[in-house]
């Protein structure tokens, strides 16, 4: 008889090492709360999520109507799987509690102490006291907006830039029609009607969606960007010619007078730049539209001004300016599919692992999501901005 191969020192040391991470392994338990702003329509978890989590061995317990803005019943999570609950407390009493907006001082109170919540920062719209109740109760917070792909891109922020960029082309288009004192334009490439003429500002994800979304539409498309290899990138992936400029305001005053539609999606370091001074604006078409998708940044434009969903326009100079800072809310099934897709191998990639910690040691773009480790605050930038002391996290999971 063949005798069998001994096993090595290494060999039991990694055994145990991956039994280890096994027997750490646990069925989550995820709490997805019913957003508490009006402005807020989408969810994180959709319930073809919610079915792949239960299929392996998960628990979701959803607020009763959780989904009811983005079109999917609480009939379809309890197909899925889901416990639904009409009791806020149940919710935000799970382990980890998954939700678009941060949470509010309400909703802060009812977490548990030493658990885990996923959301968006929204670092313009925070207080230090945000950070500082959520410390108090040793809470693991993580970022949607902060989380990296493995090529260093955001995915919640391109996806929804890509949602945004496409989305501000339709707006536009709304606009411009009689019934909402527009113009009367209307987008398409018809025989014997010039193109509608549309601007955008910056070459990153959301301008090259609005650039292609209105070529799609049969405008005519200039693109502003600072960036001359942005500025190539589009060319090349639109594979159509399409006038593109550096940032010189000769060429900007001349875009802006001729269009019909302008739209602002460059983003900053900080604050958005202003590349058209109010000076400029009042030189444009009257019913002209501006779309400022950067304004929750402060804007491209100097006479864009901070709108809402309920009332998304103000008029300046005869032109027709959409300042409403959350475009893809608009639009809240399909923002919550986009967003339940990340969301989705995430969560999986966490129970797998043998919970956060493990994740975040294995996961570099997870790990760059997290700004509170057991209410440790882990990210410089938030630190900096809200003079709280911060660590590496480097130094306190490893």
């Amino acid at each position: 008889m063949k005798p069998s191969t001994p096993f090595s020192i290494q060999d039991l040391k990694t055994q145990e090492e991956y039994l280890e991470i096994l027997n750490e392994q646990g069925d989550l338990m995820i709490g997805v709360p019913k957003e508490a702003g009006q402005e807020e329509k989408r969810v994180c978890l959709t319930p073809d999520a919610v079915a792949a989590l239960v299929a392996n061995n998960h628990q979701v317990i959803i607020a009763s109507c959780a989904g009811e803005e983005a079109s999917f019943s609480d009939e379809e999570y309890r197909k899925a799987g889901a416990r639904i609950t009409t009791f806020k407390k149940e919710v935000f009493e799970c382990p980890l509690v998954l939700k678009i907006a941060p949470p509010n001082a309400e909703e802060i109170a009812l977490l548990k102490p030493n658990s885990t919540i996923i959301s968006v920062v929204q670092k313009k719209t925070q207080t230090k006291d945000y950070f500082k109740a959520l410390e108090q109760k040793k809470i693991t917070a993580i970022g949607f907006e902060y989380i990296t792909d493995q090529d260093g891109s955001f995915p919640i922020l391109k996806s929804l830039s890509q949602i945004g960029g496409t989305a501000a082309v339709h707006i536009a288009a709304e606009l411009m029609s009689a019934s909402h004192k527009g113009k009367g334009l209307l987008f398409g490439n018809m025989s014997g009607i010039p193109p509608t003429e549309v601007v955008v500002f910056g070459a990153g994800t959301a301008g090259s969606y609005a650039a292609e979304a209105a070529l799609n539409f049969g405008a005519s498309v200039k693109v502003f960007d600072p960036s001359v290899s942005k500025l190539r990138s589009l060319q090349n992936r639109l594979k159509t010619p399409i006038y593109t400029s550096t940032l010189q305001p000769k060429n900007i005053l001349k875009a802006l007078r001729r269009c019909d539609v302008a739209i602002g999606a460059l983003k900053g370091k900080k604050n958005t730049p202003i590349v058209v001074p109010e000076e400029v604006v009042s030189h444009m078409k009257k019913g002209a539209v501006i779309i400022d998708m950067s304004i929750d940044h402060g804007g491209c434009f100097e006479t864009s001004e901070l709108t809402s969903h309920q009332n998304p326009t103000i008029e300046k100079y005869g032109v027709l300016h959409y300042g409403v800072p959350n475009i893809p809310a608009r639009y809240p099934k399909t923002a919550s599919v986009s967003i339940s897709n990340i969301c989705l191998p995430y969560l999986l990639q966490i129970a797998e692992k043998g919970g956060l910690e493990n994740a975040l040691k294995y996961d570099t773009g997870l790990r760059n999501g997290l700004y509170l480790y057991r209410g440790i605050m882990t990210n410089a930038n938030l630190g900096e901005h809200f003079e709280i002391p911060f660590n590496d996290i480097n130094f306190l999971i490893f």
